[in-house]
């Protein structure tokens, strides 16, 4: 009659293949984050004053009017240096953008006369018309700031026009703004 107990066993949880699940887990997860890149963009303001001590030639003003169907340099103020077209989409899936190198290669340009000529010019005035992307107008920025080069075997960034300052494009002549 007596009959005998059994005390009953803490039963044990076996967690190894939770344990297998995170180390796998974790690093898939890892690797699919999207992490955000916020830049801040530094823009100055011209001078209300303006310097009298300038040469004429310093005190010229390098123009970038982006538009949506053109980006156009002006070098000084109101003379034409060059009209650079939009790159239409192409079938290969390309869609249409603005052709950001033969800016740079315009800009470059500029900035190997004004050294020739001992002009330390920094700063260039960026106009855009209301239609144009943000992205285009970043892009045009940092074509803008600088450009990569080949120096000994090895590119680096030149400094080209980093003081930007931004206003309103005027309306083309002839129509269509």
């Amino acid at each position: 009659m007596f009959v005998k107990r059994r005390e009953p066993e803490e039963a044990d949880i076996d967690i190894t293949a939770f344990m297998n699940l995170m180390i796998v887990l974790v690093p898939v997860l890892l690797m699919s984050m999207v992490f955000n890149h916020i830049s801040i963009l530094e823009l100055n303001l011209p001078d209300l004053t303006g310097s009298q001590t300038a040469s004429a030639e310093e005190n010229r003003q390098l123009e970038v009017v982006v538009r949506e169907s053109a980006i156009e340099v002006y070098y000084p103020s109101g003379n034409l240096v060059k009209t650079i077209d939009r790159v239409e989409a192409t079938d290969d899936g390309k869609e249409a953008h603005h052709d950001f190198r033969a800016l740079s290669d315009v800009l470059q340009e500029i900035k190997r006369r004004l050294a020739a000529k001992n002009i330390a010019k920094k700063d260039a005035l960026l106009l855009s018309e209301p239609g144009v992307t943000y992205q285009s107008l970043v892009s045009t920025m940092d074509t803008l700031r600088s450009a990569k080069t080949v120096v000994v075997a090895e590119a680096v960034d030149v400094e080209l026009f980093p003081d930007i300052s931004l206003g309103d494009a005027p309306t083309k002549k002839g129509g269509k703004s």
